[in-house]
């Protein structure tokens, strides 16, 4: 008889329980009420459905509502509902795959006709009723030529040599009869969870996203556990919509996207304002910080792009051609430019910390259907830099990085009590010594808690070339956007064979930091106008004032009040308009400014302005001059 198994439950208790016991029958020895609750399990730190049964002990949970990996599980069950509902509804209906996303789930489908926007409702309304009859979600073990059969006689033929790469030899189907689907799983009990959720859309797709493959369709949706969270997140969709960067940023003549440069944006001179003034900000943080900033070249060899190792991982993303006969790449990343840089000549331990920022254009070969605004995008430029130094250097460096980050962060909307940080350390195969990883992740986690930052520890997901810190900021919606980074790099400098003479006279490797505090100007330019809805602080308007006169008759004086703002360094417009003053406080409200200064006769005569805020407040009449020592004062402070 074999011997029982031991389960270590969170409270440090454990439990032991005969082998292919199942976490359900677990769950309803604990107690009622939390078998009713239970959605999934975790053992041993893998999630697995509740009729799964148990062939090893170790640490046991219970998976409810309130834990965010039973949300992956309810959206993965979701996406089978959909395929259900289009399988009964179109028959002929051949799946893709249906993954659970961190919004929701989708499903890419070839089905017999096209499906349109129209049809979702009906779609939707399939999905609620099989959701209220409790079907199951049973799992079902297999071997290849099993798979290949249920797979056939499914009429599923897309991911029959799809069963050829599954590396286990035991391959598993979850049946919810009449379906049934090849999955790794887990899922729900049955379909009951799912009765909160919404399809949101319908889009083309390829199979396996290979653009020359079989055309299909793509069912968005999401689902939550209840209909309180539906309708909040359903009200942050619309928020959302509202605050599109597309519609904002045309509204305010920033960027526009063409059919002739798809993925390639398109800046405007007040988009461009916006850019530089970012470019600014970190231009002062960078002089007081020790960096030089380089350029380095668009194109290179392919040949540094093999010794960098992106075209063995990277190349699919990149675009080449040929040159006399030789084969050129478009840089996608500054990193081996830099490298080169640094390899130009001898290097001292004197010079090290060698600091290099870079600005360059980048460009990415992103798949058309996963292109979006300025949010994805083929051509980018970073707030690149790079760092060479010794090891006993890592943690000041970093250490002043995170400081640049905590100045830069404020000024453009995100308070630091809000910034999420997370900090991956060693995978399983990881490039270096265990010593160079202890210093390296020593470093980064002294330096944040040096700096006040808390961080989740994300152990396992470093990049196999060195750990890492991601800044993760929420806007005002309450979306999270990965914006900054800090990766120690102990592959890159062995690549490119960097080194430098120490203090006794021998050579050695440096170690090299990659970081970016913002990220792409791209990315980050759509996420703040979302974030701001437009409203930009005054410091990074493209407009920060807008002078209205209120008849035609007091255009002099508003030209005047033009020329003053002007000599003050301010980016002001004016509107001389014939038309009624309201017009033209709205048409400037629509335009984003923070100020209209609203001018007519009296203020004229006394030489003042009637200021506005351009969310609506109204401050009254105050002298320009106080008024100029109010705006300048908040834009030197980037308030």
């Amino acid at each position: 008889m074999p011997a029982p198994l031991t389960l270590r439950l969170p409270d440090g208790s454990t439990r032991e329980v005969p082998a292919g016991t199942t976490p359900g029958e677990v769950a309803a020895a604990i107690g009622a009420g939390l078998a009713r609750a239970a959605v999934a399990a975790v053992v041993d730190g893998e999630v697995v459905e509740l009729s799964r049964p148990l062939r090893q002990g170790g640490p046991f949970r219970l998976l409810t509502p309130k834990d965010p990996e039973a949300l992956e599980v309810l959206r993965h069950s979701a996406a089978h509902l959909l395929a259900m509902a289009v399988t009964e509804l179109f028959p002929g209906t051949d799946l893709g795959f249906g993954p659970a996303t961190e919004d929701g789930f989708y499903y890419d489908l070839r089905t017999p006709q096209p499906i349109t926007e129209e049809d979702l409702p009906r779609i939707e309304a399939r999905m609620r009723e099989i959701a209220r009859q409790r079907r199951p979600y049973r799992r079902v073990a297999t071997d290849r030529a099993g798979a290949k059969r249920r797979l056939a006689e499914a009429g599923y033929a897309l991911k029959v040599p799809h069963v050829d790469e599954i590396p286990e030899e035991e391959i598993t189907f979850y049946d919810s009869p009449p379906f049934t689907d090849m999955c790794e799983g887990p899922h729900l009990p049955d379909t009951s969870w799912l009765e909160h959720l919404k399809l949101l859309s319908v889009s083309g797709a390829y199979w396996r996203g290979d653009a020359a493959g079989v055309p299909m369709q793509r069912i968005r949706g999401t689902c939550f556990f209840t209909r309180a969270e539906l309708d909040a997140w359903l009200e942050r969709l619309e928020q959302a919509r509202l605050r599109d960067h597309r519609r904002i940023g045309r509204e305010m003549d920033l960027f526009s996207l063409q059919p002739e440069g798809p993925g390639f944006p398109f800046w405007h001179p007040k988009g461009v304002v916006v850019y530089n003034e970012l470019l600014r900000l970190l231009r002062e943080q960078l002089a007081a910080r020790g960096y030089g900033e380089v350029k380095t070249p668009i194109l290179l060899s392919d040949e540094l792009w093999r010794r960098s190792g992106h075209y063995e991982h990277f190349r699919e993303n990149m675009y080449f051609l040929e040159i006399e006969g030789r084969s050129f790449a478009v840089k996608p990343m500054n990193c081996p430019g830099t490298c080169l840089v640094y390899a130009s000549r001898p290097r001292s331990y004197r010079e090290l910390p060698l600091r290099l920022a870079e600005f360059s254009p980048l460009h990415r070969n992103e798949l058309s259907g996963t292109l979006h605004g300025l949010l994805r995008v083929r051509a980018m430029a970073q707030d690149d830099a790079h760092v060479y130094c010794e090891p006993a250097q890592l943690q000041a460096e970093i250490a002043d990085m995170i400081a640049m980050l905590q100045a830069v962060y404020p000024p453009i909307g995100f308070p630091l009590s809000e910034v999420r940080v997370k900090l991956a350390t060693r995978p399983p195969k990881a490039m270096g010594s265990p010593e160079s990883w202890d210093l390296a992740e020593a470093a980064l986690g002294d330096a944040l808690r040096a700096a006040g930052m808390p961080f989740d520890l994300h152990p396992g997901e470093g990049a196999f070339y060195g750990p890492k810190i991601e800044f993760h900021v929420t806007d005002a919606i309450g979306r999270t956007w990965q914006c900054g980074t800090i990766q120690v790099d102990f592959s890159m400098p062995e690549r490119f064979g960097l080194e430098y003479t120490g203090r006794d006279g021998n050579r050695h490797r440096p170690v090299m930091i990659h970081r970016a505090i913002l990220g792409s100007f791209e990315r980050l330019i759509g996420v703040l106008i979302e974030h701001h809805a437009g409203r930009f602080p005054t410091w990074l308007a493209p407009v920060q004032a807008k002078v209205l006169s209120i008849t035609e008759a007091h255009g002099a004086y508003a030209r005047e009040v033009l020329a003053r703002l002007e000599a003050a360094g301010l980016r002001a417009e004016v509107d001389l308009r014939g038309d009624k003053i309201g017009a033209k406080i709205r048409d400037a409200t629509l335009e984003r400014v923070p100020y209209l200064l609203v001018v007519g006769g009296r203020e004229a005569e006394s030489g003042q302005v009637a200021v506005r805020r351009g969310g609506g407040e109204d401050l009254g009449p105050m002298p320009l001059q106080d008024f100029l020592g109010r705006v300048k004062t908040e834009i030197e402070r980037r308030a």
